[in-house]
């Protein structure tokens, strides 16, 4: 016999935008958004989540796997809606637990078109399918925000810290990533083709969480950054409570880039995420497939490692590790 489900749910309905205006006051409200269509001509939907207070007030739209293989957002968004009291709120709250429907059915980081959707926004409305698919993300979903927070993790082979990216030079976005808690903030105006860029275009402030790692979902991230997200809807005054305050300072960092090899073999990268070093230190040694040492890589700067390979196979312009400078 089929095994029978215990609970009976009313069949989600389909939309085509996200309009906050035909969403019931006082609950939560789960949507099916047809974005696109496929080969078959079959709708391929987003899933949509919204606590809509009593009392009306600022929107905020949280959005996670942009890429396909970036999970940690996605139970950050389902707890944080299961947390939510909207009879008690001022205010929206919209979460899109995934935005790459495709890639993350696929297991893959990018679309299928082998495009990297978060440096397409806002996208096309005629165009690539891609850019196409990134067009009505913005213009159905997130156009709608007065605030977006954009979860992400490490692509493959890399691991990160819990780290954001903001434009710290804009008050607003400022505050929104100090209340995150995080590890590590990265000084980062919006750059084209970003989620984030895509926002702050539309003067929507809008802040980057990089959650972990990829391919996995993190218990420690997913509540570091659900402490933070609660943190922002306090102090904007949707929902009720006292802001958590950090248990370690942030770390801010007014720069980062990556640091590549020049030749490939096999790599060993020696500091871990959130460990400083200083000019000179030893960062990386490569070996070849012998054995025997080829380079040993050093830092050129002070800095925090913010993110870092953990693949041992690394081909020429390899990355080793993400790091922070010009420390606050």
């Amino acid at each position: 016999m089929e095994p029978q489900s215990l609970l009976i749910k009313e069949p989600i309905p389909s939309i085509n935008e996200l309009d906050i205006e035909a969403v019931p006051r006082g609950k939560i409200s789960h949507f099916w958004l047809n974005l696109v269509t496929d080969g078959m001509g079959i709708p391929i939907k987003l899933p949509v989540i919204v606590a809509r207070g009593r009392q009306d007030g600022k929107v905020v739209g949280l959005t996670a796997v942009v890429h396909g293989n970036e999970l940690n957002g996605i139970p950050v968004i389902q707890r944080l809606f299961k947390e939510l009291d909207p009879e008690n709120m001022v205010g929206t709250v919209v979460g899109i637990p995934v935005v790459n429907v495709p890639s993350l059915l696929r297991k893959k980081r990018r679309f299928p078109d082998g495009s990297d959707l978060n440096h397409l926004m806002p996208g096309k409305p005629t165009g690539s399918v891609s850019e196409v698919y990134a067009y009505r993300v913005v213009q159905r979903i997130v156009r709608h925000f007065n605030y977006l927070v954009d979860l992400h993790t490490a692509s493959f082979g890399r691991i990160n810290s819990y780290y954001i990216r903001a434009d710290l030079s804009n008050p607003v976005t400022r505050e929104m990533a100090m209340l995150q808690n995080a590890q590590i903030i990265v000084n980062n105006p919006p750059s084209d083709g970003t989620l984030r860029g895509a926002a702050d275009e539309l003067k929507i402030p809008a802040i980057t969480l990089e959650v972990g790692d990829p391919n996995k979902f993190q218990k420690g991230m997913i509540r570091s950054s659900l402490t933070g997200i609660h943190n922002l809807l306090i102090y904007l005054g949707i929902t009720e409570g006292i802001i958590d305050k950090p248990v370690n300072p942030t770390v801010i960092c007014d720069a980062s880039h990556w640091i590549y090899t020049d030749t490939g073999g096999i790599l060993n990268v020696h500091p871990g995420v959130t460990d400083l070093v200083k000019k000179g230190d030893p960062i990386a040694s490569l070996y070849d497939i012998f054995g025997d040492l080829k380079m040993t890589y050093m830092a050129q700067e002070d800095g925090i490692i913010i993110g870092r390979s953990v693949n041992p196979v690394n081909q020429t312009g390899g990355r080793i590790l993400h790091l922070g400078t010009k420390i606050w």
